[in-house]
């Protein structure tokens, strides 16, 4: 197998399909090493085992709204595109959604996966309870109540357990309108970021860091909020646009201020859209929010060397949050989206002097993305690292859950024998 981009094989030594979670649990226990996929949309092996992988489109999949509570609980494979589908069937939405809507809830909950707005949490933000698969085939849920075992699982890495199951917070549905804005000076930009990135409820900001321009502005407003603004400079689009300037805006979600419902103005592509593989490969570093105009200044050193390998840049903001292993852990936070060209050797080679660039700045790397391991103090960018690390090592003192990137990432389990 392959995942989505196409630039890893994985190196599992068998695929197996439970149709259900007594009998995933069961593979689990028995399991020496063991890993599940979701829409294998990450670009790095941490998904990766050289045991057993374990698919869970054959697992009863079920997407069951609670008014009364505020909340909907999605078995793990669920993908954000189905689940939006329901949710607005019922009337009912989600706080934030990625670009793009097949990734599995599961996935990039785990991964600290992510949309933009300076006051809007990753999309593990509105996880309430999460349901996991021990190493032993034990079953466990994990609420807010339960404190720091909560903390540590819900951007998990896939080393606590194997997630079947989130409850997540719902809202009443909203509508939506959406503009982009072209051309927004790179001086004007760094001068008043904070007020770009605060002007509507989501803001995503495409560029190549060449020239003295970024190239595009897409702002995503709530129906409430005041009409969007023409910004610093920037000028407003007169026809769809893709982020991607030579591209189709075909696929992308509807702008020009049309009002419309969440699902289909948040992602930047239809839910219609899914497409099944991309020939890109992506890396993303996330840091706290002040310090973007010095970061960016920081990228824009190397705009020379970005050129080549670069397809786009995409600058998102989030909210902080108490996930432990969250890039946005305690802090609002700017997020730097490299999408490169499928040249990998090339945005490898490249990959160690961008992150020595961002390295002053805190920068947290994404975890599903491309990134070098050994380039981060891992302990100094997260409080709650150590700990963590403690916990995995308690609940799979064997490296069950264990591959070669989180090794490099956690250490080597003492009694795995490795």
């Amino acid at each position: 197998m392959k995942n989505w981009a196409g630039n890893l094989e994985y190196g599992s030594a068998d695929v197996l399909r439970p149709e259900s979670v007594a009998e995933l649990a069961a593979m689990v226990g028995r399991a020496g090493k063991i890993k599940a996929l979701g829409s294998r949309h990450s670009f790095n092996r941490v998904g990766d085992t050289d045991g057993v992988h374990v698919l869970l489109d054959a697992l009863p999949q079920h997407i069951e709204l609670d008014s009364a509570r505020g909340t909907v609980h999605v078995s793990g494979g669920v993908s954000y595109g189905a689940l939006c589908r329901t949710l607005a069937e019922s009337g009912a939405a989600i706080h934030n959604l990625a670009s793009l809507p097949h990734i599995s809830v599961a996935g990039a909950v785990q991964t600290g996966t992510h949309g933009s707005g300076v006051d809007n949490q990753s999309l593990a933000g509105a996880v309430e309870s999460i349901d996991l698969v021990r190493p032993s085939g034990e079953q466990v849920t994990l609420a807010r109540a339960d404190g720091d075992q909560f903390m540590a699982s819900v951007v998990g890495l896939g080393a606590l357990g194997i997630v079947t199951g989130l409850e997540l917070s719902v809202r009443p549905a909203y509508q939506m309108r959406q503009r982009v804005l072209e051309d927004l000076p790179w001086d004007r930009a760094l001068a008043e970021f904070p007020a770009i990135v605060s002007s509507a409820y989501s803001v995503s900001l495409f560029t190549d860091y060449a020239g003295g321009t970024i190239n595009q502005v897409w702002l995503k407003a709530l129906a409430a909020e005041p009409p969007l603004p023409d910004l610093f400079g920037a000028t407003a689009a007169t026809r769809s646009r893709h982020p991607l300037p030579d591209m189709s805006a075909e696929n992308c979600t509807e702008q020009l201020d049309v009002p419309g419902p969440w699902l289909d103005r948040l992602p930047h592509f239809r839910h219609e859209f899914t497409p099944s593989n991309g020939e890109e490969l992506q890396s993303e570093f996330i840091l706290p929010l002040e310090l973007a105009p010095a970061a960016l200044q920081a990228v824009c050193g190397l705009a020379g060397r970005l050129a080549p390998l670069l397809f786009v840049s995409e600058i998102r903001t989030g909210a902080a949050d108490d996930f432990w292993l969250s890039p946005f852990y305690r802090q609002r936070s700017v997020a730097l989206h490299f999408t490169w060209k499928p040249l990998q050797q090339e945005v490898e080679a490249l990959l160690p002097d961008l992150e020595d660039a961002l390295r002053p700045f805190g920068a947290r790397p994404h975890w599903g993305k491309l990134f070098t391991p050994s380039s981060h103090d891992w302990e100094d960018l997260y409080p709650k690292f150590a700990e963590f690390r403690s916990l995995a090592a308690a609940h799979d003192p064997d490296g069950k859950f264990r591959n070669t990137l989180l090794d490099s990432v956690l250490g080597v389990p003492a009694a795995s024998g490795r």
